[in-house]
Formats: C-alpha cells, structure tokens, sequence
C-alpha cells in the first residue's frame, strides 16, 4: 500500500452537567481555569497536559457556548494510545469539573431543558448577531478526527473518495436522541441540529486543492459565513494542520467506540488516498445523495438499512458496516488495527450506540436525570 504512517489526532466536544438535575452548567471557562491551575497550565483557554506522562499533549479548550468543553488529543501513530488519550482527556475534565460540583458527560446533545450562554468571544458573538436562534440553541457534541495526509492535492483527493462512507461513521457514533427535554426519534438529532448551519453537511467532489480553495473563497465572499473556519462540512481540510478533517460523527458515549471510529476514519483516509495514487476515479455520488444517506444514518443509526454505496441502495445496517470493514481491509490490517476496530463494531451492534443506551435508560426509569447519570457512568471507567 503506498502511504505514509498516519497519525490520528482526535477532539471530542463533551457537556459540563449537573449530576442531581442532568441540566447543564455554564461553566466551560471555569473549567478550563480549575484544569490550568492544578496543572500549572500555560494560558487561559487552554490547558495542556503535558506535565502527566499519561496525558501528554492533551488540551482542554472552552467551545463556542458555556456548556461544553472539548478535549483535544494530539496526533497520535498508536491506535491504543488513541483510546488511553481519549479516556485521560474526559477523566482531566471531569475531574476540572467536580471541583465546581458538576460532572463532564459525552453526551451529543443536552438530554433535560435549559438555558444556554455564549462564550464571550467577539467571533462568537459576531456568529450570534448573523444567525440569531440558530446559534442561539446551537449546543450540540461532535468527534472530529483529524489524519495526517502528505498536502493539500492529497487531501482533497481523499475528501472526494470518502465521502460515499461517511454516513456509517455518523451511523456507528450516534449518540443524541434527546434534545432539551424531547425524544426527537432521531438516534443523531445533533446532525440535524447541526444541518440549520447554511455551510454543513454534504459537499460535491472537489478534483482539486485548487478548485476546493475557490469554493471555500466563495463562501467566505458570499458574505454569509465569517471565515474558512465556518466551512462546517462533514469533512474538509483542516485551516491549521496537514490533516484531513472528519467532523460527521457525534461524540460516543462510551470511549471504545469512540477508539474504533477513529480507527476506522484513518482506514478510510489512508484507502482513500492509495486509490488515489493508482488512479482510480472517485465515484460520481451527486451531493443531494449524499444528504439523504446522512439523513437516514441521523434517523436511524443501526436499526433500520443504510445506504450502500456497492449497491447503490438500501441494506441492512449490519451488511454495510462490513462492507466498510471489506473497503479499508488492507488499511486496518497495515496498521494493525483490524482486530481492534472490528471489536469496536461488534461492541457497538451488541450494546448499542449511545443512543439506544439513552432511549432504554429512559424507558426503563422515566428520568430525563438518570439518563444522563447513566451518561457519565459510562463516559469513562471508573466513572
């Protein structure tokens, strides 16, 4: 296979909750500041980590709104120093958190109703003025993985050739049913949520770094969006790292998972880019497409069919799955990955996504509350 070691960097965007009522607090700033002085961190905003061997190069940023926080892991060639980052950067917020009598969970919307607050911020608040309500209610918990990749041209070429999968991982992460109160019927309502945003979703082949470039220069002119950093696709190349950007995912509950979608995103990117460098095409998927297999990966996780891009129609959740499995064979097992991310999977078709553990939770007990402590129980070990 011709490719480079690519390394995995995952952020995974988590909410600071009240333990007894589920609610969420405004506290993300306080967060960060409670993490940076038991760690003697460098900045405000920012936390590093580096001082604990364990977490080595971790951050904790504040987001766009109070409510959340987001662990940011650095790149990373190992799959199981992957999983040890992810559990470390929930355990280092968590703990943040606990000193203000709150709890961090990796929930992917809000489960019980309540306010929001903006992060004071002049972008932030610029983005509130233009978009008004939608930034407004805007609280919502993604997974976005970033894969190293040569160059832009690189990277543009893999964006064109993983976009017929992408609906799978989001498929495989769902983990926001609830929205502020409410059993939407959705496993993923975050990615609807998230689709009010005039710049997410979908996106047409690019053919090059330089076309890609254009658009993006577009839609920053068009006046509607501020900067490139708004191009919200479900993958796009990142504005400050040689990575490939995969944001479609909401944030897994349980850290597993969450391991064996980042696996799989660098699977996918390092096949993306083999066939690439032989030549072969991009299938010509239209974008509108596109948008109904996320739509129905965000309706139904697991439970229903996919869309298949072999067959170019509906099939069982379960035979798409392995038909991804089959496309980054040569990938997963070149990495070493295969028999990790294939438990992953397994774990998550047996256990259910957080979504389904979510809507149980509920059934079983009646409580908005005790479905999000059933949230930070299974944000981490040992929770």
């Amino acid at each position: 296979m011709n490719d480079i070691r690519r390394l995995i960097g995952v952020e995974e965007e988590l909410l600071i909750v009240d333990p007894h009522s589920g609610r969420t607090l405004p506290l993300g700033e306080r967060v960060v500041a409670h993490a940076e002085a038991s760690l003697a961190g460098p900045a405000r905003g920012r936390v590093s980590l580096e001082k604990l061997p364990a977490l080595a190069g971790i951050t904790l940023e504040h987001e766009a709104k109070l409510e959340q926080i987001e662990s940011i892991l650095p790149p990373i060639a190992s799959l199981d120093e992957v999983g040890r980052a992810i559990i470390s950067g929930r355990k280092i917020a968590d703990q943040a958190a606990q000193t203000l009598g709150a709890r961090v969970a990796a929930l992917a919307t809000s489960v019980v109703p309540g306010s929001t607050h903006l992060t004071e911020n002049p972008r932030y608040e610029m983005i509130g003025e233009l978009f008004g309500l939608t930034m407004e209610e805007q609280l919502t918990c993604g997974m976005h993985i970033h894969v190293t990749v040569r160059d832009k041209d690189e990277g543009v070429a893999v964006l064109d050739r993983i976009r017929p999968w992408l609906h799978v991982l989001l498929a495989l992460s769902c983990n926001s049913p609830m929205w502020a109160g409410i059993d939407t019927g959705y496993s993923s309502y975050r990615y609807q949520a998230w689709m009010r945003w005039p710049s997410a979703g979908s996106y047409d082949r690019f053919g090059s770094a330089q076309e890609y470039r254009q658009l993006v220069r577009a839609l920053v002119a068009s006046g509607v969006i501020l900067d490139p950093g708004m191009v919200y696709f479900d993958a796009r190349l990142s504005t400050h790292h040689p990575t490939v950007e995969i944001r479609a995912p909401d944030v897994s509950l349980d850290p597993e998972h969450a391991l064996g979608i980042a696996g799989l995103a660098r699977a996918l990117v390092a096949t993306a880019a083999a066939e690439a460098h032989a030549g072969t095409q991009p299938e010509p998927f239209p974008t509108s497409l596109m948008r109904l297999a996320m739509w129905s990966a965000s309706r139904y996780a697991l439970n229903e069919t996919l869309w298949d891009p072999n067959s170019r129609g509906p099939r069982e959740a379960r035979v798409v799955v392995d038909a991804l499995l089959r496309h980054v064979g040569t990938a997963l097992r070149d990495y070493g990955d295969e028999e990790r991310v294939r438990s992953a999977v397994t774990g998550i078709f047996e256990s259910g996504a957080g979504s389904e553990v979510q809507c149980q939770t509920l059934q079983r007990t009646g409580s908005l509350a005790e479905v999000v402590r059933e949230a930070i129980r299974r944000t981490y070990p040992g929770a």
